[in-house]
């Protein structure tokens, strides 16, 4: 039995189904349900008996404890994070919480539980944490990828926690011998993504007839990584990873946020045309967001090597499933627009229209 964190959410929720459409090993989700977490995602596995889903908080220590000595999981995989910079951006203090808070707990926890085992139970364990690779900070056109090695160099809160959990996770595996593995991935995108970053969102936004917001010229350069692939490259990495090691996941595809938004309209055009014009029409350029980092790219030859990943989807096979994925899934794409969500939208992007008007 494993345990995940974060299992509701966009990846979290991708990794579960995925690892029970392979094997039979139970998992158990823990989630606390926040405007990203949607159990919906995993409505498939509602009467799977391998699916075990607590609602409950990171930060809860006590919860963590008993789910620990119920279930004693041989690995945790370790999701749960706030991860829209935006977000990060408007109200710093819940990346803090959940981000970095939330990871101390879990190792703690996880330290405790795993110092009490046999020596063969405590020699399979597994603590992997999934982080992300804006902790290295922004690159020039001409930089090559980040590795491994890259010194950390975050610009915004959400990065700058990720970073912080990072570099828990590698003290408790230096100081303790803690079993720990740590992933840090491209830009996600694929199935059960929350409509407010960019890909869902321009697809809900073309389809409604909405404008497309893209940030200022929209040549920020971004890796994109379909999330099966992310999801195939974790399982490598619980599997085979040197302990203590950081590990690098991507998908050898740097697009700017302008080319993908274009590649998704004429996708759009040929699947579902307008009476007149393209979806290209609907694009509008906003304010662009404090601190955007230009350039992420990830060399992700040390996974490659070690444990022969590489991904399955290239960008245009990945993103054109996509779009066919939310195109029907119009039942989910509605439920997790509440109102909140629309609060969202205005508080960002009808303020940064504004701003690039008056500009």
């Amino acid at each position: 039995m494993i345990l995940v964190t974060g299992g509701a959410g966009f990846i979290g929720s991708n990794f579960i189904l995925d690892w029970l459409a392979q094997c039979d090993e139970p998992v158990i989700n823990l989630d606390k349900l926040t405007y990203a977490g949607n159990k919906s995602n995993f409505a498939a596995l509602a009467e799977d008996s391998r699916h075990i889903f607590v609602h409950g908080d990171i930060c809860d220590l006590a919860l963590v404890n008993q789910l620990l000595a119920t279930y004693k999981p041989r690995a945790i995989v370790h999701f749960a994070a706030e991860s829209h910079v935006d977000r990060s951006i408007h109200s710093p203090g819940e990346f803090i919480t959940t981000n970095i808070n939330g990871t101390f707990t879990l190792l703690d926890a996880a330290r405790t539980y795993w110092s009490a085992l046999s020596d063969e139970s405590k020699a399979a364990f597994r603590f992997l944490h999934v982080s992300t690779d804006e902790v290295y900070g922004s690159l020039s056109p001409d930089d090559a990828p980040f590795t491994e090695t890259t010194p950390y160099s975050p610009n915004s809160p959400y990065s700058a926690s990720k970073a912080a959990a990072d570099h828990l996770v590698r003290a408790y595996y230096h100081t303790y011998g803690l079993p720990t593995l740590t992933t840090n991935c491209s830009n996600n995108y694929g199935p059960y993504h929350f409509p407010e970053k960019l890909i869902p969102l321009a697809i809900a936004n073309a389809r409604a007839g909405k404008t497309i917001p893209v940030y200022g010229d929209g040549q920020q350069v971004r890796d994109w990584l379909y999330v099966g692939d992310h999801c195939a490259a974790i399982r490598c990495v619980l599997q085979g990873g040197r302990l203590g090691e950081t590990y690098n996941i991507g998908g050898w595809n740097e697009k700017a946020n302008l080319e993908v938004v274009h590649t998704l309209c004429d996708i759009l055009d040929q699947l579902a045309p307008k009476e007149s014009g393209s979806y290209r029409d609907q694009i509008t350029f906003v304010a662009d967001r404090p601190g955007h980092d230009r350039r992420y790219a990830i060399d992700a030859r040390k996974l490659a090597h070690e444990l022969g990943w590489k991904p399955a989807e290239t960008f245009e096979t990945g993103i054109r499933k996509t779009v066919e994925w939310y195109m029907t899934h119009q039942d989910w794409v509605r439920n997790v627009q509440s109102g909140d969500y629309f609060k969202w939208l205005d508080k960002n992007y009808v303020q940064r229209a504004d701003q690039q008007e008056v500009a």
